[in-house]
């Protein structure tokens, strides 16, 4: 590599990785095993686990961040959730939980994107040991006939429905959600906008006051405890359920811990909009950030041309130490980079792995 007359080379330093070799076995009818040549290390049995433990090591530390929105849409400032106030909410909503007698066959079902709310509820299911699912906002939202929304609620029968905006998901909710299910809305609580539905404010399960009850519910979850739910996309049939417990997701977390050796380095700093209904956003990386006691910024963009624009304004801001995104929103951010310094110096600031999934990288932006 060549560089200007007087410039000096920069120092790359590679990154390490925990797994270099892998062993694989041929089985029967010419299906091929491969395994790492390393064993597992020992892994936590709950994911609660890891947020009482940063929530006591390192409580002020920023947790999740997410941009306030203003009464004309505009994204404004940051708000923090630190890990403390994660456990609190945690702690609080788990308590409404139990007092509704929720449980795997009354589960929480989870309409909206990811956000601040989403993230405590689902920290407070995951307290009280009650199983939740995020589903596609695209089944709410783009949906005319909610077939497939109509689908997930009939499967799992849920026992409470959360969204966001009432306003925005009110005609899904009034379609599908049964009778016996409760509606629990941040905002907009319009009885109009459900069709005359009733609803419960977000803000009355996190004014519960926690019992010992909550903390016994969370003290007898264990590692076959289902966390949550997760659909299949459903592309060439309905969507099929798969049950996700605390093993499945903390020994992954702790595969991932030994695959990757820059996650005991420093705690991860993501920017992400990769959505929490699939695995990759969900499981992958807000795991990975519960896990490691990291913090993740909440990207309200998107690798389309009408939303790539506020990735781009996050990452002038925020430097990730990972960056995880699919090929088109990497393509998106190799062209931005060869005109946009500020973004260019901030990005490659203290980022130490980029990853890709879901389809494979163009060789140009390679």
């Amino acid at each position: 590599m060549s560089h200007p007359q007087g410039a000096v080379a920069p120092t790359y330093r590679p990154l390490r990785f925990g797994v270099t070799r892998a062993v694989i076995r041929e089985g029967a009818q010419g299906a091929l095993y491969v395994s790492a040549d390393q064993a597992l290390d020992r892994y936590d049995a709950r994911m609660s686990d890891r947020l009482l433990h940063w929530a006591r090591t390192t409580p002020d530390a920023s947790f999740m961040a997410q941009r306030v929105r203003d009464a004309q849409g505009r994204l404004g400032e940051w708000r923090h959730l630190n890990y403390a106030q994660a456990l609190e909410a945690a702690r609080r909503i788990g308590q409404a939980l139990l007092n509704r007698g929720l449980s795997p066959e009354r589960p929480v079902v989870v309409l909206s994107e990811n956000g601040l709310d989403h993230a405590l509820l689902a920290l407070g299911c995951l307290w009280a040991g009650v199983p939740y699912c995020p589903v596609s906002p695209a089944y709410s939202i783009v949906s005319q006939d909610f077939g497939k929304l109509r689908h997930v609620i009939d499967t799992l029968t849920p026992g409470l429905i959360w969204a966001e905006d009432g306003a925005r998901y009110g005609k899904a909710i009034a379609a599908t959600a049964p009778e016996d299910a409760e509606i629990v809305l941040s905002r907009i609580l319009d009885a109009a906008a459900l069709q005359g539905r009733a609803s419960t404010p977000l803000a009355d399960l996190l004014a519960t006051e926690p019992t010992p009850a909550v903390d016994a519910a969370q003290a007898a979850t264990g590692a076959d405890t289902i966390v949550k739910f997760l659909f299949t996309s459903g592309s060439t049939k309905l969507p099929k359920a798969v049950v996700n417990t605390n093993r499945m997701w903390c020994a992954n977390q702790q595969q991932m811990r030994q695959s990757m050796p820059v996650l005991r380095d420093e705690k991860p700093i993501l920017v992400d909009w990769l959505p929490w209904n699939h695995t990759f956003g969900g499981n992958h990386n807000v795991g990975m950030v519960l896990a490691n006691g990291g913090t993740l910024y909440i990207d309200e963009g998107k690798p389309t041309p009408a939303l790539i624009g506020e990735t781009l304004r996050n990452l002038r801001e925020i430097a990730p130490t990972l960056y995880f995104n699919v090929p088109t929103g990497f393509e998106a951010i190799a062209q931005a980079m060869k005109h946009d310094a500020l973004l260019r110096q901030t990005l490659l600031s203290r980022v130490k792995m980029f990853f890709y999934a879901g389809a494979a990288l163009a060789q140009p932006v390679w």
